[in-house]
């Protein structure tokens, strides 16, 4: 049983509420009907109720009717979530009025949801942009204790069995920040070592990546891996983490050992952390257009609960299986 098979098995075990603030784009509800029908997770479908309903009637998606519909004019803990998102940003400046304006967005709605604990994960992006996403979740859920910084994370299911974990790997950040200091450089490898070991339970080994490995160049850029691999060894001793490597180095047993004999890491990385999102994004696109390999993501980390973004250009089987790994996160 490969990866994606054990958390779906996984999933279905441990049924978790999943809330779709999009509930009424067809490729959500199509989705949402597979799921339902699979009893992979429970599903909350943000939106008008005969909307819906009538839309999954012309598509015959009869496992509709078992998702619970929340519409945002009727639903009647309305004002309860107007009350909690104002409670949570008066001190930013948020009015009463305000608040039941903002809680009326399916997207943060999805949100209030989770932190009252109605819901316990949400999916989003099939019709909006990742920041449209990710606010609601910084300022209702915000993140993780000791975590200042959200990054996404790629699964990587490449042909290529000899690297990583029989080639299953975790890449990031490749999706959300720019240009992360040493410190949320840290913190990012730190929360993909978390996604690898949550996700796919796998004993992570980390590699900070550059274009040197163990000083071979000098650079004021190998210097920020240096510091976040030295910062990420005092906030996890005990994770498998080194730095600066090479890629080659981090994945070629031969290279790694020619170029870091030390390492615990060289030559056996299942998790690549990349030094900024230009390397991250260029790098998971290049192994998935060459080597045909399955990328599965962008997956947030660093979230208080667990809230997933979706491309605009999501196929149903990218929303199925981005439901599947956010149950599983929610399951943690």
């Amino acid at each position: 049983m490969n990866i994606l098979e054990k958390m779906r098995e996984r999933a279905q075990q441990n049924k978790r509420r999943i809330v779709l603030p999009e509930g009424d784009e067809p490729r959500t509800l199509e989705a949402a009907n597979y799921v339902l029908q699979e009893k992979i997770a429970d599903v909350i479908l943000i939106g008008d109720e005969k909307l819906i309903l009538d839309a999954a009637a012309k598509q015959h998606y009869d496992f509709i009717k078992y998702a619970q519909i929340v519409n945002p004019l009727t639903h009647p803990k309305m004002e309860q979530y107007a009350h909690l998102l104002y409670e949570l940003r008066k001190n930013k400046g948020m009015s009463e009025e305000e608040a039941r304006k903002k809680a009326k967005d399916p997207l943060y709605l999805g949100c209030l949801m989770i932190k009252a604990g109605d819901a316990d994960g949400e999916l989003a992006g099939a019709r909006g942009t990742t920041a449209d996403t990710i606010r609601p979740a910084f300022q209702i859920l915000k993140t993780k204790p000791g975590v200042g910084i959200v990054s996404g994370a790629f699964l990587m299911f490449t042909p290529a069995k000899q690297l990583g974990e029989e080639g299953f790997l975790v890449f990031a950040d490749c999706a959300v920040n720019p240009c992360p200091n040493a410190q949320e450089l840290a913190q990012i490898a730190i929360s993909t070592a978390d996604t690898a070991r949550t996700l796919a339970q796998i004993e992570p080994r980390v590699a900070m990546l550059s274009f040197s490995t163990k000083g071979s160049a000098k650079h004021e850029l190998i210097d920020k891996v240096t510091e976040a691999t030295r910062i990420a060894h005092e906030l996890a001793p005990d994770l498998l983490l080194d730095g600066e490597l090479q890629a080659d180095a981090a994945l070629i047993e031969k290279v790694g050992k020619l170029k870091a004999p030390q390492s615990q890491v060289a030559g056996k990385a299942n998790v690549l952390v990349f030094p900024d999102l230009q390397a991250g994004n260029i790098g998971y696109k290049l192994v998935e257009r060459f080597s045909g390999a399955n990328a599965i993501g962008p997956i947030l980390q660093g979230i208080a609960a667990p809230v997933n973004d979706l491309s605009r250009g999501c196929k149903v089987d990218d929303i199925i299986q981005m439901i599947i790994i956010t149950a599983n996160q929610a399951i943690q």
